[in-house]
């Protein structure tokens, strides 16, 4: 059994200064790899001065996170590997309940630990907290997160099956990771860790949270979560991952609705004055009928359609008041 850490890294040098030792430090039994998305700052030299133990890999272009981690995962072997965000501070011993975990479930394909706040370590981080699901249109949301309502962490969530782990640490089995294909490199960056999930799922794989295993993070260290790029890759991707995955014959109903709902959001980014939010959605649209129309389409390993949650995690949050996941009923 052998894991490999993988740090994909954009610019970061700040982040792998401050973040590094403490993923030395705090990781056992795993080589240690940062792979080098096309950094135009320093970073490089920081690594050749300051961690020669740390193997790196590095190419010119940015491949974004999922041609980037795809590229980086073919040059490495490991029965496992961990993807891991260059600003994320794992605590003692986070590795051997993710390892344990998937020795003793050999039908699960990928796994998270929890998520924290670097900032407020008692409460949960947007990006992943305790593992995540998708509603009926697609929208994701987490055990502890439901948009940006964020729970403290008081043990309420236990290590469980979930419907997709965060990609910003996400610990997959290597089999099963190129089996299914990896990451889909169009996607570029955002939610294409709920798409690998759902196709690992698709494929007849489970996914996991382990709740033994806790990492705190930063988050929005690459593109802020105001930045209309950002918006434009989530509302695009989105709809794509729903085209993959959903059932053939609900695939135009749920799509039609989203794109409705995503028109009010786009007139809610206006009454709001963030016009460049606004074009990042028409954008987005447009995007997804150039991969509709224009992009090959890899077949998937098996046709089975997974589920998650069967409402409407909109309805729930901003009509019925549910802000935390406990109150939404599966």
């Amino acid at each position: 059994m052998s894991v490999a850490v993988v740090i994909l890294n954009y610019n970061g040098r700040k982040f792998l200064a401050d973040f590094l030792p403490i993923v030395l430090e705090n990781t056992q039994d795993a080589a240690i790899y940062v792979a080098d998305n096309g950094s135009s700052d320093d970073s490089l030299a920081l690594l050749a001065a300051n961690f020669p133990s740390v193997s790196v890999l590095s190419w010119a272009e940015n491949l974004g996170y999922a041609g980037g981690y795809n590229f980086a995962l073919g040059q490495i072997q490991a029965d496992y590997f961990v993807l891991m965000n260059s600003d994320i501070a794992p605590r003692k011993n986070w590795l051997q309940p993710l390892v344990a975990y998937f020795e003793a479930n050999p039908s699960v394909a990928a796994a998270q630990p929890f998520l924290l706040d670097y900032h407020k370590p008692e409460y949960f981080e947007y990006a992943g907290a305790a593992g995540g699901f998708w509603d009926s249109y697609g929208y994701p949301f987490c055990r502890g997160r439901l948009f940006d309502t964020i729970e403290k962490n008081e043990g309420q969530y236990a290590t469980s099956m979930v419907n997709w782990a965060t990609g910003a640490c996400l610990m997959v089995r290597t089999e099963v990771f190129h089996l299914v294909g990896g990451l889909d490199a169009y996607l570029f960056a955002h939610m294409e860790e709920i798409d690998l999930c759902w196709r690992m799922q698709r494929a007849g794989y489970s996914i996991a949270a382990v709740a033994e295993s806790e990492v705190l993070h930063v988050g929005g260290g690459t593109l802020n979560k105001e930045n209309p790029f950002k918006t434009y890759l989530n509302f695009r991707n989105n709809l794509i991952l729903l085209y993959k995955n959903v059932e053939p014959s609900l695939r135009f109903k749920t799509i039609f609705i989203r794109m409705i709902l995503d028109g009010i959001a786009g007139i809610k980014f206006l009454t709001e004055g963030k016009l460049s939010s606004f074009l990042a959605i028409l954008k987005a649209h447009y995007g997804f009928y150039h991969y509709l129309f224009f992009e090959p389409k890899a077949s998937p390993v098996q046709k089975n359609w997974i589920k998650s949650y069967s409402g409407n995690i909109l309805v729930d949050y901003f009509l019925r008041g549910k802000k935390k996941f406990n109150q939404i009923k599966f």
